[in-house]
């Protein structure tokens, strides 16, 4: 992936008028509620368990529901 994603929607109160902040990287602003957020990639799940690879996750951590 070549560029950055981009977020459509504001996750509190979902509207579309969001602008990068100058925050940081990640960091949007929504002109809507006025919330700033920042997004972060935590990593992919593993397919053994569901947890994040990145977590460092053990089979005590799974959770079968």
């Amino acid at each position: 992936m070549s560029e950055r994603a981009a977020p459509f929607f504001c996750p509190y109160c979902g509207d579309e008028d969001l602008r990068p902040s100058e925050a940081g990287h990640g960091a949007w602003e929504c002109h809507g509620c006025r919330r700033a957020f920042q997004l972060k990639f935590l990593g992919l799940l593993s397919a053994a368990n569901g947890s994040t690879a990145t977590h460092g996750g053990t089979s005590h951590d799974r959770h079968d529901d």
